[in-house]
């Protein structure tokens, strides 16, 4: 499958100056740049920093990010599902995940995790894909931002509603191990069915045990 890019840019304004919002960027882009040391849900600053120089480099990855000058200050990247999880197992080339989107906590609140996504779904070819986010509380920052479960997710789910994720049941164990957990996707207008079909049945995998 050949994964066509087209990059688009967005502005806000933060403090008096301007904050870009643009990408899918390259690798050679984002060797250019800074990294926020508020960015830090998933590991720290430096590491996460050369995760995302990584995935820059994967044939499939989209990466998405707000620069308040050459510093990022926000992220979201997609990418194939791990091979150890399931959603790999039907080795999809129209499949992705939404692996991670963080926002520091200066620029919180002004709408870029939301607008990221805006300018990742401006793309014509995310039409071609079946993107998924799987929603873990444990990688939720409660603290903070002082929301209860229950109100992240809220949050979560009208950020993702946005570009037009919504909730899908599983029986992923991972996900089912705590309410608040929760698989979304959005399936874009030129996926197959054959691919929803295996979409399918990676989201339900003991239904015949029932």
């Amino acid at each position: 499958m050949e994964h066509t890019k087209t990059f688009y840019r967005d502005t806000t304004e933060f403090e008096g100056r301007t904050i870009n919002i643009q990408g899918p960027v390259t690798h050679e882009e984002l060797k250019g740049y800074d990294f926020h040391e508020g960015l830090t849900a998933f590991r720290p600053p430096e590491q996460q920093y050369k995760a995302l120089l990584s995935i820059a480099q994967l044939p499939e990855a989209r990466i998405i990010v707000s620069l308040d000058g050459h510093m990022i200050v926000a992220y979201v990247t997609f990418l194939y599902p791990d091979p150890l999880e399931r959603w790999s197992e039907e080795k999809m080339e129209d499949l992705l995940e939404l692996g991670a989107i963080e926002v520091a906590p200066p620029y919180r609140n002004i709408g870029l995790a939301k607008r990221m996504l805006q300018v990742a779904f401006r793309d014509d070819a995310m039409e071609d894909y079946i993107v998924i986010s799987t929603e873990y509380y444990w990688h939720w920052d409660l603290k903070g931002t002082g929301l209860s479960v229950w109100e992240y997710r809220k949050v979560m789910e009208k950020v993702m509603g946005s570009v037009g994720l919504t909730w899908f049941a599983t029986d992923d164990p991972e996900i089912c191990s705590h309410p608040a957990n929760c698989l979304m996707a959005r399936i874009g207008k030129r996926v197959p069915m054959s691919s929803i079909e295996k979409f399918d049945r990676m989201r339900f995998k003991r239904r015949f045990m029932y």
